[in-house]
């Protein structure tokens, strides 16, 4: 029997727990100096910045290097070769760290939009091309998860059950209302989409639209339902989202 894929570690959880490691004053300070110097710290370089011991900037380096906020290596400093082991030296990774509660993907939204200015066809307006750039991006991404799953045969309970993986990662905030509709409690694009309604919400219909046909859910659409506070997006099984599937697609 096929195992599982593993699970992926949700981007929202691990910023959190990269922004309580930081919390430590002195851990904090001292990634800060890090980051400031443009170059690999060593220990007692760190401690000294902050005024504590070797011993104890050692476990705050570990710290945020088990974060993935810093990366650790043995070299010299100054390139200088000297007997001897050679001491350990940090560096910022390239993380970033972004936590917004509730979540938000102004990126996503920003990256769809960079898409459509650098393929728009002479045929299309500003707001075509982001649709379809959307549409686009949602199709790779449903047929890239229908290709690591292989779920086979997916009608409107199972396509739905299969879709809250990425709308969950992407904070939408999914809720069962039945077994064929899922309302979305969060707009990933707020405040955005207030100024521009339809266009963001134009663009987020189209993007899950295209995630739904690329995973090959059949008998669901993503239909425009805005809700004040909420997503403006719902997907259920059209004149019937209240039916269960029939038994050959469960």
């Amino acid at each position: 029997m096929a195992s599982d894929p593993p699970a992926q570690a949700d981007p929202a959880d691990s910023a959190i727990d990269s922004v309580s490691v930081l919390s430590e004053d002195s851990r904090r300070r001292m990634f800060a100096f890090i980051r400031r110097a443009k170059r690999a710290v060593t220990r007692d370089e760190a401690a000294a910045s902050v005024g504590i011991s070797r011993k104890l900037a050692a476990f705050h380096l570990d710290k945020l290097v088990d974060a993935g906020l810093l990366r650790a290596r043995y070299e010299t400093p100054g390139g200088t070769r000297k007997v001897g082991r050679q001491p350990k030296v940090y560096e910022p990774t390239d993380a970033q760290i972004t936590v917004n509660i509730p979540d938000r993907r102004h990126e996503l939204l920003a990256d769809l939009l960079l898409d459509a200015v650098l393929t728009e066809q002479s045929d299309e307006s500003a707001a075509q091309a982001a649709m379809r750039a959307a549409q686009q991006r949602g199709r790779r991404m449903g047929e890239a998860a229908r290709n690591e799953t292989r779920p086979g045969r997916l009608g409107p309970e199972r396509g739905l059950t299969a879709c809250e993986r990425l709308l969950d990662q992407y904070g939408y905030e999914p809720v069962r209302e039945t077994p064929t509709r899922l309302r979305l409690r969060n707009c990933p694009f707020h405040p955005l989409a207030a100024k521009a309604p339809d266009l963001v919400c134009g663009m987020n219909q189209a993007f899950l639209s295209g995630y739904l046909d690329g995973l090959e859910v059949s008998g669901v659409r993503a239909a425009l339902a805005p809700e004040p506070g909420e997503c403006c997006v719902r997907l259920g099984s059209g004149d019937s989202e209240s039916a269960d599937d029939t038994p050959q697609d469960r």
